[in-house]
C-alpha cells in the first residue's frame, strides 16, 4: 500500500487500533499519544476502569500500532501517569531490543494545580517518553541526526549567559532539561512569553483547570497547548504529518495546524471528534487558540454550577480497596 493513501487533516472516528492497522506502515513523522490512564475518568464513549491486565494488554497493542506507523526518521512521545508508567517503559524497552524504535528521554512534566491530597503528597507530575524511529540505529553525527530535532526552535539561554556572563557560553543557548516545570501564574498572559521566560531554562504553565480560558468545557482531560508546542516545534517541520491516536479535545492537532503541520487523529467519540474539528478549524483560520468563557462552561466563579475538574470514579476507588 502506498504511503499516499494515508488520510491527512482529518479525525478518524472509531477504535484507534483497528484504524491504525488499516493505514500504511512508516507513514507518520510525529506521533503524540496521551491515552486514558485507567483511573476512572468519565469519557463520552470509553470506559476508563479496565482490569489491570486488560489495560496493560490494550496499551501494548496501541503502542505497537503506533510504532508500525512511525517513519524511520520519525519521533514518538507517550504521556502517561504513575499507575502504568513502568509497564509502558518496559514495552518501549522491548521494542528497542527488537530494533523497532530508539528510546531517547524519560521526561518529567511537573505541573501545579495538581491533586489536593489529604494523607499523602500531592501528585504534580506526569511521565513523557520520547522515542525516535529506526534510522537512529545507524551511525550518525550529533549535528546531523536522522530524525527531526529543531534545537534552535526550543533553545533557551543558559545560566552561563543570564547569571554568570561566562564567555564560554553558547550564544545560541541550551536545550531544556528533562524536567519541565509549569506553573499557573503566567497562564493568562498573551503571546509565546506565557509559555516560558527567556531568562530561565524551564517552562512555567500549569495544568488546564476548569476556569482557564483555554480549557474547553466538554472534555474531562485537556493538555495545555504550550506542552504540545514545544514537542511539535522540536520534532517536526512545516508540512510534516502529526498524529494523535487519542484526539480527545484536539489540543495536539490544533497546535499542529497553527504551526503549519498536517494533522491526523483517531477518536472513539463522534461528538468529541466533531467538537475537536471545530476547535482545529478555528485555530487554522485565526492562528489563535479558541477561548472559552466561564459562562460557556456553566461556571460561576466562586460558586461553580458544576465541578470544574472531573473526579475519579467512586466505584473504581472501592474496587481497588477491595482488591487490596
Amino acid at each position: 500500500m502506498s504511503t499516499d493513501s494515508i488520510p491527512q487533516n482529518t479525525i478518524a472516528v472509531g477504535d484507534c487500533i483497528k484504524t491504525m492497522r488499516a493505514w500504511p506502515a512508516g507513514s507518520i513523522d510525529l506521533i503524540f499519544a496521551d491515552p486514558p490512564y485507567n483511573i476512572g475518568y468519565k469519557y463520552d464513549r470509553y470506559e476508563d476502569k479496565r482490569d489491570d491486565q486488560d489495560y496493560i494488554d490494550w496499551t501494548m497493542r496501541w503502542i505497537d500500532a503506533c510504532v508500525d506507523l512511525l517513519k524511520p526518521t520519525g519521533s514518538m512521545y507517550v504521556l502517561i501517569g504513575d499507575e502504568y508508567a513502568a509497564e509502558t517503559r518496559m514495552r518501549l524497552k522491548e521494542l528497542e531490543r527488537d530494533h523497532k524504535i530508539v528510546f531517547r528521554n524519560w521526561i518529567i512534566w511537573h505541573y501545579t494545580f495538581g491533586q489536593n491530597c489529604k494523607v499523602k503528597f500531592n501528585r504534580s507530575h506526569a511521565h513523557l517518553f520520547y522515542c525516535v524511529g529506526t534510522a537512529a540505529f545507524d551511525k550518525w553525527k550529533v549535528n546531523k541526526p536522522p530524525f527531526t530535532f529543531n534545537r534552535q526552535a526550543i533553545a533557551v539561554p543558559s545560566a552561563r549567559q543570564t547569571t554568570y556572563a561566562d564567555a564560554r557560553a553558547n550564544p545560541k543557548g541550551k536545550l531544556p532539561d528533562d524536567t519541565w516545570y509549569l506553573r499557573p501564574q503566567d497562564v493568562e498572559k498573551e503571546g509565546l512569553e506565557r509559555y516560558f521566560n527567556a531568562q530561565e531554562d524551564t517552562w512555567y504553565l500549569s495544568r488546564l483547570c476548569g476556569t482557564f480560558k483555554e480549557r474547553v468545557g466538554w472534555h474531562p482531560c485537556q493538555l495545555p497547548e504550550s506542552l504540545l508546542e514545544r514537542i511539535i516545534r522540536l520534532s517536526s517541520s512545516e508540512g510534516d504529518l502529526v498524529f494523535d491516536p487519542f484526539t480527545g479535545s484536539g489540543t495536539t492537532l490544533a497546535v499542529a495546524a497553527r504551526l503549519g503541520r498536517n494533522w491526523l487523529g483517531c477518536e472513539l467519540s463522534k461528538d468529541y471528534a466533531a467538537k475537536a474539528t471545530e476547535r482545529i478549524e478555528h485555530v487554522a483560520q485565526t492562528g489563535q487558540a479558541m477561548q472559552t468563557t466561564l459562562a460557556d462552561k456553566g461556571i460561576v466563579k466562586g460558586k461553580p454550577k458544576k465541578k470544574a475538574e472531573p473526579h475519579r470514579s467512586p466505584n473504581l476507588r472501592g474496587k481497588r480497596r477491595r482488591a487490596k
